[in-house]
């Protein structure tokens, strides 16, 4: 994907505030502005699942939904890692992982438009959306009477932990998920073991868009970047810039002189050490002096799935090497 595309999704992700602005979401029992059209409600039985979505409302389902259709590639790739993959009929255009996703019916989404027609014609009992899902998106489902199940925006582990939870008394996964939760518990206690011990933490740069590489976009306080680079046992540069996605100017960057680069945007826009060594002013930095310009998987900091403890253990072994010999 292009870099460019990138610095759109920042801005559009900053609009609607990834992690931390509660997003509206929609079930059969209420509205949202813009009001959707009211669909009926399933009577709750002793049988029924009842659990209440991202923004407080009860949502009810008579059985665990068989037929799931993810509007975003976070929630297809929870729904893969629970054990719910096989009960996913459809996903959006940008879940690429894992590699079964892949084939499963593409409907669209993302910041394009849905396709309604194959989404009616594969009869779903459940759309899973998320944070980032555009809200005409979810209203224009609702509109054809279609649940819509919309996951709160977790801003820690233990908030995506309970995502989980919350997916899986969804399909049905319960024991699966618990199993799945005990070791990603574990995997992070043994991170926080070992940064416990660290007496320094280096600075980190976390690049995100250099579109403009005097001016390259960050991630700012509050975000899960921000939050892992902390757990990991590092110092986030950006946490002191304003707003959750921010800019800095490479004046300002020379000022702070991070010990540690990351680029996020090796992912989306394929940059390399070797790109911002030869930019100017750049290789006065002592990161790019000390060879520590790392590039990193973004989706494994950024997707509020079960990969960000990956993501965790990723960012404490570029930040602290010694501690994983």
């Amino acid at each position: 994907m292009h870099k460019k595309y990138y610095f759109i999704l920042i801005v559009l992700a900053l609009a609607i505030s990834l992690w931390s602005t509660a997003c509206t979401s929609t079930t059969p029992t209420a509205t949202q502005a813009p009001a959707p059209t009211a669909t009926t409600a399933p009577s709750p039985t002793p049988e029924s699942i009842v659990v209440v979505d991202g923004s407080g409302h009860e949502f009810i389902l008579t059985n665990p939904a068989q037929k799931i259709i993810s509007l975003a590639p976070s929630n297809t790739e929870i729904l893969f890692a629970i054990g719910a993959g096989d009960q996913v009929i459809g996903r959006d255009s940008f879940s690429d992982y894992p590699d079964e996703a892949q084939q499963v019916r593409d409907i669209g989404g993302g910041f394009g438009e849905l396709d309604s027609e194959i989404i009616l014609s594969l009869e779903p009992d459940l759309v899973l959306a998320a944070s980032l899902t555009p809200p005409e998106q979810i209203q224009a489902l609702e509109d054809l009477e279609i649940p819509v199940f919309t996951l709160a925006n977790p801003s820690n582990l233990e908030e995506m932990f309970a995502n989980l939870r919350v997916v899986a008394q969804l399909t049905g996964q319960e024991v699966q998920t618990e199993a799945l939760i005990a070791d990603l518990q574990n995997r992070v206690a043994a991170v926080d073991e070992k940064v416990a011990t660290l007496e320094a933490q280096p600075l980190v740069f976390y690049e995100l868009d250099s579109t403009d590489p005097n001016a390259p976009w960050t991630s700012g306080p509050g975000t899960f970047i921000d939050t892992l680079i902390s757990q990991a046992g590092g110092n986030n540069l950006g946490n002191v810039l304003d707003g959750e996605w921010a800019q800095i100017s490479i004046e300002e960057l020379l000022i702070q002189d991070p010990d540690i680069i990351l680029l996020g945007d090796y992912t989306w826009g394929g940059v390399t050490p070797e790109d911002v060594a030869g930019r100017t002013g750049w290789s006065e930095l002592t990161a790019v002096q000390n060879n520590e310009v790392h590039p990193i998987d973004d989706n494994l900091v950024s997707r509020p799935g079960p990969r960000l403890v990956e993501g965790l253990e990723t960012l404490a072994k570029i930040l602290h090497p010694e501690l994983f010999q």
